[in-house]
């Protein structure tokens, strides 16, 4: 199989690669055109995923094609973007037919779902890699940053924190777990949602965000150096599963939520004037700490005293 019948086979021919809004040309031509509304800015992020580095070598397919795409739609939800459109430069191995047909559905699947539409990309042979660029559209102006968080903001996350550093045993099959508990940590590990409806009730609210991949530390500390401010955590006040508490234990699970990576939550600072409309339509985002004067993250106990954690985050370098 060559390389253009491996294209139409599996993804010019996939439901997520027909025409959509915005998608003025797709699939099939040297370069895709994207057309947002007048008065939109485009949004646009690239991730690359390696195997043995960003997940298991052998691995379901399907599962991670919905990963693929999910990690990259996270980048639009963090800058308060609506989907637009993605590309796709697959490095294979082989053409294996079976292996491409298992991802091309467990891609389209997450593109539906996120409402992203398959406009292009690249295959090539070589070791297993996959890099995705995502577009998306935002008001002009109102795109979410990193810059931006005060003196007297709420730090909040969209939801509990450590599931997918948590799960990482269970994907590598170093550990067991009952069914309900496993079956929750590997959803959140393969196929985690990207908050992208509340990226964008965020714009005009939320003073600064991001979407929490290589840990909660290391992320804020990304916010407290484009704000110039210091971001204080409390470190009881993290919201954590059922299911990781069971398998790990409440000291594992605290370190998996500060510096596990994988979340794909949105970690955002917030005007305290907003929290009851926050909560009234977000009643899973929790309020985990606040926005200083200062530099630097600060990680509390529950008495408010500093505390020093063994790592703060994922680093490929």
């Amino acid at each position: 199989m060559g390389e253009f019948e491996l294209i139409r086979r599996f993804f010019a021919a996939a439901p997520c690669a027909q025409a959509a809004a915005g998608v003025a040309l797709g699939v099939g031509d040297d370069c895709a055109l994207l057309q947002p509304a007048a008065g939109e800015q485009l949004a646009i992020s690239t991730d690359t995923l390696v195997a043995g580095v960003h997940f298991p070598e052998s691995c379901d397919p399907f599962l991670l094609g919905q990963r693929a795409l999910a990690v990259s739609a996270s980048d639009l939800a963090a800058m308060g973007a609506t989907p637009l459109a993605f590309t796709l430069a697959l490095t294979l191995p082989a053409a294996d037919e079976a292996w491409l047909e298992g991802f091309a559905r467990g891609l389209d699947r997450m593109a539906r779902g996120c409402g992203l539409a398959l406009a292009g990309g690249d295959t090539t042979r070589g070791p297993l890699c996959l890099t995705l660029t995502v577009f998306g559209r935002v008001p002009a102006g109102q795109a979410l940053t990193r810059a931006g968080a005060r003196p007297g903001d709420l730090l909040c996350v969209g939801g509990s924190l450590g599931d997918g550093a948590g799960a990482l045993p269970l994907v590598l099959g170093t550990a067991q777990a009952p069914a309900q508990a496993a079956d929750y940590l590997l959803a959140r590990y393969w196929s985690p949602q990207p908050q992208l409806a509340l990226g964008e009730w965020l714009r005009g609210r939320a003073s600064a965000a991001l979407d929490i991949s290589d840990g909660l530390l290391a992320d804020c500390g990304h916010i407290s150096r484009a704000s110039k401010v210091a971001v204080h955590i409390d470190r009881e006040r993290l919201p954590l599963s059922a299911a990781l508490l069971d398998l790990h234990g409440r000291e594992a699970a605290l370190q998996h939520a500060l510096s596990g990576g994988d979340d794909y939550r949105l970690a955002f600072s917030l005007p305290p004037a907003l929290l009851a409309e926050l909560r009234a339509a977000w009643p899973e985002v929790t309020v985990i700490g606040r926005v200083e004067a200062g530099e630097g993250v600060h990680l509390l106990d529950a008495g408010g005293g500093e505390l020093r954690p063994p790592s703060a985050g994922y680093q490929h370098f």
